[in-house]
């Protein structure tokens, strides 16, 4: 079957939010439907994409009765493993409303802002802090952030740089009672 959104996970989640997405060698993660995952024994893959074909549990004409994607879904509303399940239920709506090209592009644009968290504001203990925030901010929020961060922090070495986004970050999400921090 041809995978048209590798980089969109089968349950709604952006895999260009992950901290394995954002790792340099073997170990890094190219999707949930990339080379890797796929021979990996996923319940999801093997059930959508190898027995039925399709991309994503919510085109399947069974997704509302399906109790393994009921128990998945429920299951991200508390918790997290590696990556930020906090959004899953609001990409599933986004994409529902406004279809898989404008997830899309929304999710590039985070991946940029993610990007220049990672390269500019890393201090080497902050990859997955900075995924949550770009999964879980509004996009303004993040840049905002980030242009307030990058004057703030201009003549800091990369620790103080982080330290002005965290704290910047930390006000956004305190303010809207948001987690960057995974979910156990």
């Amino acid at each position: 079957m041809q995978i048209s959104y590798p980089e969109i996970g089968i349950c709604g989640l952006s895999c260009r939010l992950c901290p394995r997405y954002h790792t340099k060698g073997t170990s890094r993660c190219d999707g949930c439907k990339g080379r890797f995952r796929m021979g990996a024994g996923c319940p999801f893959i093997t059930c959508a994409v190898k027995k039925k074909g399709i991309e994503f549990c919510w085109q399947c004409k069974e997704n509302e009765a399906c109790e393994r994607w009921a128990k998945r879904r429920e299951w991200g509303r508390y918790h997290d493993s590696f990556t930020c399940y906090q959004t899953l239920e609001d990409n599933i709506a986004f994409i529902q409303r406004n279809g898989i090209t404008k997830f899309r592009a929304s999710q590039r644009i985070r991946e940029k802002l993610l990007r220049e968290m990672i390269s500019s504001f890393n201090e080497g203990r902050s990859k997955t802090y900075y995924c949550i925030a770009a999964a879980v901010l509004k996009i303004e929020e993040l840049k905002a952030a980030l242009a307030k961060a990058r004057t703030q922090s201009a003549d800091l070495d990369t620790k103080g740089k982080s330290m002005v986004l965290h704290a910047l970050l930390d006000n956004v999400a305190e303010r809207k009672q948001i987690r960057l921090t995974l979910r156990k």
